[in-house]
């Protein structure tokens, strides 16, 4: 008996494993409640270490809202350029969120009394993170296969948006999700067609027995 998918069904998921991108550009069209939830259920199907699901979602709905978290990734990229010496000038350039465009707007969250778990974090305590990292991939790549864009903005600070939105003690916000219909998908990264980065080659990431040697 083969638990292997038909190979229709194969290709298709590689297609949307290569086809996501971080979207930054958006159209104003609202995001259909049902593929809403769908998303968000393929993000809690997601695994986490412990299957302690330590993701929380906050759907922001109020403009007023959405305006003081684009001011806190504002002032954020600003300190960024400031750091990033003689790429200061081309970063100041990209764009970098779609935060009032986008059709629907997500911050995903660690929650509160992780400390409590400890099943696979008692030597790497930031699992809980990479578990949550899994939950906005799962979202991202049922996102593509939808047709909607993801972007996912890290350019704040959490203390800062963690007041803004009333999370307790010891919950940490740890991505804003800009997420809707877009005019159109990037042929590659974005930071790539800028000129920013480029991928690296696999064989020079990839080690047998020892750490990956240059190559």
């Amino acid at each position: 008996m083969s638990h292997r998918y038909s190979p229709e069904e194969i290709a298709t998921v590689y297609r949307v494993i290569q086809e996501r991108r971080d979207m930054r550009h958006f159209l104003p069209d609202p995001v259909d409640p049902d593929v809403l939830a769908r998303l968000l259920q393929a993000a809690h199907f997601a695994p986490s270490v412990g299957f302690m699901q330590p993701w929380r979602f906050i759907r922001i709905t109020d403009r007023a809202l959405r305006g003081q978290i684009h001011a806190l990734v504002e002032a954020e990229r600003q300190q960024t350029a400031e750091q990033l010496g003689e790429r200061s000038d081309d970063f100041m350039r990209l764009k970098v969120e779609g935060i009032l465009e986008c059709g629907e707007l997500l911050v995903a969250a660690l929650m509160d009394g992780r400390e409590r778990h400890v099943f696979g974090r008692r030597t790497l305590p930031e699992m809980d993170l990479a578990s949550v990292a899994c939950a906005i991939q799962n979202l991202w790549l049922a996102a593509r296969a939808e047709g909607l864009g993801m972007g996912w903005v890290s350019l704040f600070d959490p203390q800062q948006l963690g007041a803004l939105l009333g999370l307790p003690p010891g919950a940490k916000a740890v991505a804003v999700l800009c997420l809707g219909h877009v005019p159109a998908f990037y042929p590659k990264p974005m930071l790539e067609l800028e000129n920013w980065a480029h991928r690296q080659a696999l064989e020079t990431l990839v080690a047998e027995n020892t750490w990956p040697a240059d190559i």
